[in-house]
C-alpha cells in the first residue's frame, strides 16, 4: 500500500470518528433473561471462517460500569502496571467510559476494548501487515513484524490500541509484549483456541456472553436476534463483533 493511500485512510477514519461516541437508544430487556456461556473453539480444530466470535454486553446488569471485566483482562495479561512508563504512558487494553444522555442526563458506564471489526480500519492502514484479522473474527497484532509506526492507532475509532514506550517486566506467558509494538485486547485468543472463555467475560457471567456471531443456534445469536443490540459507532458500518445492551 502506497504511503499516499494509507494517508487518505487515516484521514477518513479520523474525520468519521470527530463526532465521538453517540449513544443508541436503550434497550428494554426481558425479565429473567440470562446470558449463558456457551464453548469456545476446540484447540484441535482448525481456524474457520465459519466461525465469528462476538461479544455480548449488558450494560443494565454492570453494576460496576466494568471495572470488574477490566481488573480481570489486566490480571491476565499483565498490562496497566508497568514500572517505567508514567500513567499516561501506561497500556490500556480496555477502558471505562462514561456518557450522558444530553435530553434524559442519564449516565451510563461501560467497556470499551478492541471491538474485533469485521472491516478493521486498523488492519486497512497497517504497512506491514502486522495488524490483521484471523478468520474467526479476531484481530490481532503480530508483535514480530510490528514496526511501531502507530497508523492502526490513529485509525482506530475507539481508541482502543496502546503503545508501549519502555522496556517491560514480569510479563505473562500467554500475553508477550514488547517495546516499540502496538498491543490491544485480542480477546484473550488463548484462551479460546482451547475452548475457554476469555478473562472479562468470566468476571461478568451475568452481564457478558462469548459465542459464535454465524450459528443462529448460540446463546449470543439467539439474544441477538430476539432483543437486537447496539454497535459504538455503527454509522461507521465496521461491523463490529462486541456489542451492547443498554447504551
Amino acid at each position: 500500500m502506497s504511503e499516499q493511500k494509507q494517508a487518505n485512510l487515516i484521514d477518513r477514519y479520523r474525520r468519521r470518528f470527530l463526532g465521538g461516541l453517540t449513544a443508541a437508544a436503550a434497550v428494554t430487556l426481558a425479565p429473567g433473561l440470562i446470558l449463558r456461556e456457551v464453548q469456545a473453539k476446540p484447540d484441535d480444530q482448525p481456524i474457520s471462517d465459519k466461525v465469528r466470535w462476538g461479544m455480548l454486553i449488558d450494560t443494565n446488569k454492570l453494576s460496576d460500569g466494568g471495572d470488574g471485566m477490566i481488573a480481570a483482562c489486566k490480571k491476565e495479561h499483565g498490562w496497566g502496571n508497568d514500572p517505567h512508563s508514567s500513567p499516561e504512558q501506561q497500556s490500556q487494553w480496555v477502558r471505562k467510559v462514561t456518557f450522558k444522555d444530553k435530553l434524559t442526563k442519564h449516565e451510563t458506564s461501560l467497556p470499551v476494548m478492541c471491538q474485533h471489526c469485521d472491516t478493521a480500519p486498523c488492519v486497512d492502514v497497517c504497512p506491514t501487515g502486522a495488524s490483521f484479522k484471523r478468520d474467526d473474527g479476531i484481530v490481532l497484532v503480530d508483535k514480530h513484524i510490528c514496526i511501531g509506526c502507530r497508523y492502526c492507532m490513529m485509525a482506530c475509532p475507539y481508541k482502543a490500541r496502546s503503545f508501549v514506550h519502555e522496556h517491560l517486566e514480569n510479563q505473562k506467558p500467554q500475553s508477550p509484549r514488547g517495546i516499540g509494538t502496538v498491543e490491544s485486547c485480542n480477546m484473550c485468543v488463548h484462551r479460546v483456541d482451547k475452548g475457554e472463555q476469555s478473562a472479562c467475560i468470566e468476571a461478568a457471567p451475568q452481564a457478558a456472553v462469548f459465542g459464535d456471531l454465524n450459528d443462529p443456534e448460540s446463546a449470543i445469536s439467539k439474544a441477538l436476534a430476539k432483543y437486537g443490540a447496539q454497535q459504538i459507532r455503527a454509522d461507521l458500518g465496521l461491523n463490529t463483533g462486541v456489542r451492547y445492551w443498554g447504551i
